[in-house]
């Protein structure tokens, strides 16, 4: 899938609906992210009501993608080993978002040519 461009306006990018982001879970997500620089990952887990697996599984894809960044730190109030991670969209994942948003609002327009669209 080709990135996104941007519409004849300027402001917000082209219409692309994106498979990846689609997925309930991955949608929320990146919804969650959009507003902030980064969201710890047990936060992520506690807000959207996910198990760690499910989340991490979800988060995985979004990396591997490049959507989505992670960053793992130690802990400043823990004396093991576990470490935190810390999630945010990359500007990947921010233009992917704002795209398939886009798109989203055009289906719901009832944008008969969306779906041809590559």
């Amino acid at each position: 899938m080709s990135g996104p461009t941007t519409s004849q306006q300027g402001r917000e990018p082209a219409p692309a609906f994106h498979e990846l982001i689609h997925a309930p879970v991955r949608l929320r997500i990146c919804g969650l992210l959009r507003p902030v620089d980064e969201v710890e990952f047990a936060v992520l887990r506690d807000t959207l009501q996910l198990k760690d697996a499910n989340l991490s599984k979800n988060l995985r894809l979004l990396a591997d993608a490049e959507l989505v960044s992670l960053r793992k730190e130690f802990s400043p109030v823990r004396n093991d080993a576990r470490r935190l991670t810390w999630v945010s969209l990359t500007d990947a994942g921010q233009s992917a978002l704002s795209a398939h948003l886009a798109a989203l609002r055009a289906i719901a327009e009832g944008d008969p040519d969306l779906g041809s669209r590559p």
